[in-house]
């Protein structure tokens, strides 16, 4: 496919789940619009956009169309259709594993597209470099961050400063290795800081919807089992919510038919080091371990309680 359809289909997908996040359970589509998405996509003739305004938000999981009802209104307006979105997790065939070889070389192409990736002018021109991803393309567990700092930025992965060095012992206190599992984030560039020396900042629901196909990707082909979600950002990436992390820390959430697990980003560790915190923080990985059926010692059980 062209990549003008490619951004032509992810605008709609961002733009469709937009709508099913705000209770949206249909789409109204003109004959015409119908007639020409019948087309085979070879069809010399163009595609025309969806009669809707695409507006990039919250990240898209997958959905298909189930049925479809021609309403043909009392007045001369023309006939629509109304297409119900299907929810996620319905009506979808549970994804398949992948030929080693053909998902070795999937993750090659994406990657080479997002370190060419040029949608965020103004990421691309100040970035040292891109941030794809690191870990075991097998892994159980997936860890998604927020976006790159100045550290990462410069090594080309993600949580290597003292975050990084953090999650790290989070991993191992699992009893796995950093290499054992993914690490993402939902920015794939830092977000750049026109004017400051250092410093980070958020990033913003454009940029984060420009660039979250790539993390979708990412995630289909490793298919994790569990996804833990680091920060607030990453979960309002993810999930579209920003209620805060400390009220949504420990919930079970699903995204893209994972089970999603948010937690602090571990910077808050850093600037709170309460034990009360840390606690909480290996609660909720206590509940991964469990959802996975991990061993779970009684040493590992009585982490950061008191005597």
């Amino acid at each position: 496919m062209s990549g003008a359809y490619d951004e032509l289909l992810d605008a709609t997908i961002q733009h469709l789940e937009e709508l099913r996040s705000r209770g949206r359970r249909h789409v109204v589509v003109s004959p015409e619009t119908l007639r020409a998405l019948a087309l085979p996509v070879t069809s010399p003739q163009p595609i025309p956009r969806p009669e809707v305004r695409p507006r990039a938000k919250a990240a898209p999981p997958s959905f298909s169309v189930v049925t479809a009802s021609v309403a043909h209104p009392a007045s001369q307006a023309k006939p629509v259709t109304e297409i119900p979105l299907a929810l996620p997790g319905k009506n979808l065939p549970a994804p398949q594993p992948l030929d080693p070889k053909v998902k070795a070389a999937a993750f090659a192409r994406l990657r080479e597209r997002a370190l060419a990736c040029q949608k965020c002018a103004h990421l691309a021109a100040s970035r040292k470099t891109v941030v794809f991803g690191v870990g075991n393309p097998d892994a159980q567990i997936m860890f998604v961050g927020e976006a790159p700092g100045a550290d990462e930025d410069k090594q080309g992965e993600p949580f290597v400063g003292l975050a990084g060095e953090l999650l790290t012992r989070i991993i191992q206190a699992t009893g796995l290795q950093r290499n054992d599992v993914y690490i993402a984030n939902i920015l794939k560039c830092r977000p750049d800081t026109p004017g400051q020396a250092s410093g980070n900042r958020k990033p913003s629901p454009e940029e984060m919807a420009a660039c979250i196909p790539f993390l979708h990707e990412q995630i289909d082909l490793i298919q994790p089992k569990v996804l833990v979600a680091l920060g607030a950002t990453a979960v309002e990436g993810l999930l579209g919510k920003t209620l805060g992390i400390t009220k949504l820390r420990g919930t079970w959430k699903t995204y893209r038919d994972i089970p999603l697990m948010p937690t602090y980003h571990p910077a808050y560790l850093l600037r709170n080091q309460a034990i009360t915190e840390k606690r909480k923080v290996w609660e909720d990985m206590l509940a991964v371990m469990e959802k996975l059926g991990m061993t779970i010692s009684a040493k590992q059980r009585n982490f950061f309680l008191k005597s």
